[in-house]
């Protein structure tokens, strides 16, 4: 008829200790955001630690290294235009004769052109490619192998770059622009050396040649043109951009070595007993 009343007091009742935190029970809201030894605490109650992708992401946008990465591309692009221009360029050699004042000779790579004071220009390409001198042939190869290297190493940058919304954050997809940029930074390298080889060694054969005693003084000789410097030049752009895209990547890879390592969440300590948030049981 009457129901059993219990014996034991309410207050004899204790909630588990796996919700004892702060006081904190299922029917109160999560504490605010705030910061707790250098760890932020996000949605849900959550800590967001140095280590995190976001923290990584948000840590790979230091200035600096913007300003590297943008530079090391505008370097890259400038230089391959340059030796765009020095490969079609048909000033690599100039020569002029006291015997024809009004009249003077250009050497290219794939054309000989003969120029006139009034202004007349009259090109010949070559015809053929067997017949060519071996220097001629060495300065195609090297300068083709070039363009394709430092359109190649352009292209691999510009995905490699933070400000270019490639990738959503995360520690996997910061890991392959990095490494998209190292490539792109050592074949700028690649094509800085490959630029300068041909440019040099043609001036290299230039110098012998004018300098050549066995030759009459009567006989005219080939003289640096234009397009010798502007192949420098490319080179220089070439080995510069490659550096600066190098030093962007070591310098964001040391930045993300300072970080430390975060633990995972909810790890036990010995000794200790495990403390659980409330998002945890959600």
């Amino acid at each position: 008829m009457y129901s059993r009343v219990s014996s034991e007091s309410p207050r004899s009742w204790q909630p588990p200790q796996d919700i004892l935190w702060k006081g904190s029970w299922p029917d109160k809201e999560p504490p605010p955001p705030e910061r707790e030894g250098g760890r932020q605490r996000g949605k849900g109650g959550r800590h967001r630690s140095p280590g995190h992708p976001e923290t990584l992401s948000i840590a790979a946008m230091d200035p600096s290294i913007c300003a590297l990465e943008l530079l090391g591309v505008l370097f890259s692009a400038g230089a391959w235009i340059c030796s765009l221009a020095t490969t079609l360029m048909s000033t690599w050699l100039t020569l002029s004769t006291e015997l024809l004042p009004t009249e003077s000779y250009e050497l290219g790579l794939w054309e000989t052109c003969v120029v006139q004071d009034l202004g007349g220009l009259e090109c010949r390409p070559y015809d053929s490619l067997l017949g060519l001198p071996p220097d001629i042939k060495l300065a195609r190869i090297l300068m083709c192998v070039t363009l394709g290297a430092g359109m190649l190493g352009l292209l691999l940058a510009i995905p490699g770059l933070h400000l270019v919304n490639s990738c959503h954050g995360r520690l996997e997809d910061l890991r392959r622009k990095r490494a998209l940029k190292m490539a792109g930074g050592a074949l700028c390298l690649v094509a800085g050396i490959l630029g300068l080889i041909p440019v040099s060694y043609i001036a290299h054969l230039t110098v012998v040649r004018f300098f050549d005693e066995s030759v009459p003084d009567v006989v005219p000789r080939w003289e640096f043109g234009d397009a010798l410097f502007c192949g420098w030049t490319a080179g220089f752009l070439h080995l510069v951009a490659g550096t600066l895209l190098l030093t962007s990547c070591l310098c964001l890879q040391k930045e993300n070595c300072d970080i430390p390592v975060p633990s995972p969440l909810g790890e036990a300590q010995p000794g200790r007993p495990v403390i659980r948030t409330r998002s945890e049981y959600v």
